[in-house]
């Protein structure tokens, strides 16, 4: 049995799905709302790169991903994953989200990321959940410290972006302990009125 199995996992109209081929044409849909592989701070497909970005996914064995859909239509609404997996220490990462352009500043990501978050800390039973980003998403890192999610530090030149320079990475974590608060944090950003 694998520390993180094949889940589907549903809450507020935000539904995310294990990732599979099936997933091909919606993604590459999201993708291309925003035409969001332009963007050279993430990790988005090209339109002719969707196919060999959901095998890589698949085929990744620390990595677990999912298609992010909206439940009433099925509709594919971008990606996301658990990653660097470590079950020896009850440990994942959350990463490689992205979503459609029309998705973004939506309750979409906070949902998601409640459904992976409860997951993890409550079904997994982790001890920690972390982040990275790139140091120029600043997007990116106001969206995981709205999670209650703590800066760790900065990993100076320590991956490649797509157009080839070299970036720093962000890295943010939380703990079980830290869980409850930012649980009910959470929610109370998603419940209020917008």
């Amino acid at each position: 049995m694998a520390f993180v199995d094949a889940v589907t996992l549903e809450a507020r109209n935000v539904r995310l799905l294990p990732l599979g081929l099936q997933h091909e044409d919606g993604l590459r849909a999201a993708a291309s709302d925003g035409e969001l592989w332009k963007l050279r701070i993430t990790s988005v497909p090209a339109p002719d790169e969707t196919r060999s970005y959901i095998e890589t996914a698949m085929q990744t064995a620390s990595r677990f991903a999912f298609a992010v859909t909206d439940a009433a239509n099925g509709q594919v609404l971008g990606s996301t994953s658990f990653h660097d997996i470590v079950p020896a220490i009850k440990r994942v990462e959350i990463g490689y989200t992205w979503y459609a352009a029309r998705c973004q500043r939506t309750h979409v990501n906070s949902t998601a990321k409640l459904l992976l978050l409860i997951h993890a800390f409550e079904t997994l039973g982790c001890q920690v959940v972390g982040w990275r980003t790139d140091n120029f998403n600043f997007a990116s890192q106001r969206a995981i410290e709205r999670l209650g999610a703590q800066k760790d530090g900065v990993i100076r030149g320590h991956a490649l972006r797509r157009d080839g320079t070299i970036r720093d990475t962000v890295m943010y974590s939380m703990r079980s302990g830290e869980w409850p608060e930012a649980k009910a944090q959470l929610l109370y950003l998603l419940d209020k009125p917008r």
